[in-house]
């Protein structure tokens, strides 16, 4: 095999495997692992955890350090983190940092999962109450009205709650942070025993760890931090690729690449490029659609709204079914998402921007309509209706004959008597 092909095949085996280079030089040494929990929580961001702590066991690594900045994401990616870290032999550490950064909603939960917390100056958390309590205008997060938002409350104010009391944290103050969605700057958060300690960085929250005893699953551990090494754990083009796709406006300008695809071969058959461009990018699209929270109704409105546009081509309908189509369109592009999960939902300015430009395209499609209504026929026998011609024979009473019109002779009847024009021009 040729050193290209060697190389292709450890690089296709190392993204299908999720083998962060980088960190396959970690030896057994001490070491602690930092990760870095940056952005929504999603099922990516969870099977980059989850195997960042199943890769720090195997190489024995004393310490995994959660950098945590997050503004929340999915309840289930959420859940599959916190369980990790309570299973894992290893202490695990949630750092809000840096300064300026924020572990809301579902990282408030994973900061009360992990055996410690910390947070860096001009940090916060909280804002944890479920979405499906937030979306609404008939209840606020303290006083849900059905029974179904009472469920959601109530377990997420006991999940909460059974996670403060696991690492004797403040539980009173986890309910807040459910029922009312209250939340702490790392000062606050410190002196009510919401968070274990403050660091400035990850050296000093090395520094103020040691000798700190941690309940883990594997029992009590003393850590010993002193001239430890940081080993950065590199996320991996798998879970680069993964977070990518559940993008949602990525999500959306696939599905969008995927149905005009298909379209397009569907005018132009045996065209392949689009056909296959479309096929690819409408099964990307539906797998990130499986994932992100979806509404269906705005998914159907999407559909029904180029199915409009499709018709339009066929049924002679002056616009009605194209402004029909622009209309359901705009409405499920905006509804597709479910955009009170925190960091998804399709940007507004690309959602205007598809729909201004469809809207562009069915003013000229009218505009070209109208115009070629008004135009005269430029062909066929109705192009002659109203012309003038040459008769090249007698037309006897309710006779026929012929005549010279457009350069071209016709076979013509006349209710009238006609006598040939003796001066007409003869076709050639």
């Amino acid at each position: 095999m040729s050193r290209l092909g060697i190389f292709l095949t450890v690089a296709l085996t190392a993204f299908a495997l999720n083998v962060p280079w980088p960190a396959m030089s970690v030896g057994n040494g001490r070491s602690a692992w930092l990760l870095h929990v940056d952005g929504a929580i999603s099922p990516a961001m969870a099977d980059y955890v989850v195997h960042g702590l199943t890769a720090a066991k195997s190489r024995h690594a004393e310490l995994v350090i959660l950098e945590i900045n997050t503004p929340g994401g999915l309840s289930s990616a959420m859940r599959t983190i916190i369980m990790a870290i309570l299973a894992s032999p290893i202490p695990v550490v949630s750092f809000v940092a840096p300064s300026g950064a924020r572990a809301a909603s579902a990282g408030t939960y994973i900061m009360y999962a992990s055996p410690i917390a910390a947070m860096a100056p001009a940090t916060n958390l909280g804002a944890a109450t479920p979405v499906q309590l937030m979306g609404g205008t008939s209840a606020t997060p303290a006083k849900p009205k059905t029974a179904e938002e009472r469920k959601i409350l109530n377990d997420a104010v006991a999940y909460i709650h059974g996670l403060a009391l696991k690492h004797g944290r403040n539980a009173i103050w986890a309910e807040q942070a459910v029922r009312d969605a209250a939340s702490l700057t790392a000062v606050a958060a410190l002196h009510q025993h919401v968070v274990d300690l403050m660091a400035n960085n990850v050296p000093d929250l090395l520094a103020k760890l040691d000798g700190r005893k941690v309940s883990t699953e594997a029992g009590m551990v003393t850590l010993h931090t002193a001239g430890i090494t940081v080993q950065d754990y590199p996320r991996g083009l798998r879970v680069d690729f993964l977070m990518a796709l559940t993008n949602p406006t990525v999500a959306y300008i696939l599905l969008l690449i995927g149905i005009f695809g298909l379209l397009f071969e569907g005018y132009n058959p045996g065209g392949i490029v689009p056909g296959v461009v479309g096929v690819i990018a409408l099964l990307l699209a539906l797998y990130a659609l499986h994932i992100l929270p979806v509404n269906f109704s705005g998914l159907a409105l999407i559909v029904l709204g180029i199915i409009l546009f499709v018709t339009e081509t066929f049924v002679p309908a002056y616009g009605t079914l194209s402004i029909g189509g622009l209309v359901a369109f705009v409405m499920g592009s905006i509804v597709l998402m479910d955009t009170g999960v925190p960091g998804y939902g399709v940007s507004r300015g690309l959602i205007g921007g598809i729909s201004v430009a469809a809207a562009l395209l069915i003013s000229v499609t009218l505009w070209l309509a109208v115009r070629s209504q008004r135009r005269p026929v430029a062909s066929g026998a109705e192009e002659l209706l109203q012309d003038t011609g040459h008769a090249l024979s007698d037309f006897s009473t309710a006779g026929s004959g012929t005549v010279y019109i457009h350069s071209e002779t016709w076979n013509a009847r006349s209710d009238t008597p006609i006598h040939a024009r003796r001066c007409a021009p003869r076709p050639q």
